[in-house]
């Protein structure tokens, strides 16, 4: 199934998809996708819910979250790119949850930005709690999967003295959507299609049967060091062609369009603004 969270920021109402790709008001279901709802996503009939008229605006598909994870350089052509050696461990950084918002919702430049940059990326959203697990346990605790654009300000990451959160956490910096995939519907986390265009232009092409480290990989290892809960937000990696990477280094420039695809999770879309 296909869940979305749609309406205006901060009071989006719950809602699933139906067979034409239309949305279906899920409100009188379950007051929202988020917390406790999220480990018991609820089975029903999209045809026997309300019809939502319009073209409203899509949220984030789990509201409420409570840890947004990044790994970092889980491609190995990206992490050659970035001029790094693939890591032997999974690279763990967070990012802020208000950097979170909608799918195709404007990202803004922080005042003083440089090298902001655009990362697609697998999300991964948890929905059983998960302490201690076990790499073929992983999957099982997985709620669904999403769209993830991990957008970075590399200055503030790199550049100022700390850790990669600086650069990762502005507002608006965390797109996440359209879409919450079930796994059923979903298929193998490892066998997906990544692409972004930057203006119309094709500068990310990947898959994610490249990554150094698979979805189970990575919830094993974070469960050993922090308890995942449902709603948590994983950013697994990004494929390369990133603008850090290229040569000579191109970064987001207010105007500039990112659009982002990943085979059966969907599509965004992102104007990019100067944040006052």
């Amino acid at each position: 199934m296909r869940f979305v969270r749609y309406g205006e920021m901060g009071a989006e109402k719950p809602g699933v998809l139906d067979a034409q790709g239309r949305i279906r008001d899920l409100s009188g279901v379950i007051p929202d996708l988020a917390g406790p709802v999220i480990a018991d996503l609820p089975r029903v009939d999209p045809e026997s819910l309300p019809l939502v008229p319009g073209n409203p605006r899509l949220g984030p598909p789990v509201g409420q979250v409570g840890k947004f994870i990044g790994i970092g350089l889980n491609y190995a052509d990206h992490a050659a790119e970035a001029g790094m050696e693939p890591p032997a461990m999974p690279i763990v950084f967070m990012k802020a949850t208000s950097s979170i918002c909608g799918p195709n919702d404007p990202v803004y430049l922080p005042r003083g930005s440089q090298k902001g940059d655009w990362e697609v990326e697998l999300g991964v959203i948890i929905g059983k709690r998960a302490k201690y697990v076990t790499e073929a346990e992983a999957l099982n605790h997985v709620a669904g999967y999403c769209i993830v654009n991990d957008v970075s300000e590399r200055a503030f990451q790199m550049e100022r003295v700390g850790q990669w959160t600086k650069g990762k956490s502005a507002d608006t910096f965390g797109p996440i959507g359209p879409w919450l995939v079930t796994p059923d519907e979903a298929g193998d986390p490892q066998t997906l299609d990544l692409t972004l265009d930057l203006n119309g232009k094709r500068v990310q092409t990947g898959n994610t049967a490249t990554m150094i480290f698979t979805v189970a990989q990575i919830i094993a290892h974070l469960s050993e060091m922090m308890t995942l809960h449902p709603g948590d937000v994983i950013a697994t990696g990004t494929p390369p062609g990133v603008g850090m990477g290229m040569k000579p280094q191109r970064f987001l420039r207010a105007g500039d369009v990112m659009e982002l695809g990943i085979a059966g999770l969907g599509q965004q879309r992102q104007d990019v603004r100067q944040d006052a």
